[in-house]
């Protein structure tokens, strides 16, 4: 059975942040081989324990969060950042507000 946080599926995890940050041509860059290139320097055949492979799991699991870290924030960076002064119905909106309006028909109001 293989664990929550086996090799392949962290390997998998990293191209899929690549492919998320690069788009479609993701597999002709630096970053993409030299992922490959480490699980595969990594592997241990066998059912012995190997230091240096946990070692580098724990660095691409960290490497993992990073990618996925960054792409987040991007993001909400995007989604919250400010475009410069607002009117007060789009702050209200934004926060899920709504402004209240003046019953009976004043005038005033839009």
């Amino acid at each position: 059975m293989a664990s929550l946080n086996s090799p392949l599926r962290v390997c998998r995890s990293i191209l899929r942040e690549l492919r998320a940050l690069k788009g479609p041509e993701y597999k002709q860059t630096m970053a993409y081989n030299y992922v490959l290139e480490q699980f595969r320097k990594n592997q241990v055949t066998g059912e012995r324990y190997c230091r240096a492979q946990q070692e580098a799991l724990h660095s691409s699991l960290t490497y993992l969060c990073l990618l996925s870290s960054t792409r987040q924030h991007m993001a909400l960076h995007n989604l919250y950042h400010g475009k410069g002064e607002r009117s007060t119905e789009e702050a209200a909106g934004l926060v899920g507000l709504r402004l209240p309006t003046q019953p009976g028909g004043k005038g005033w109001e839009k």
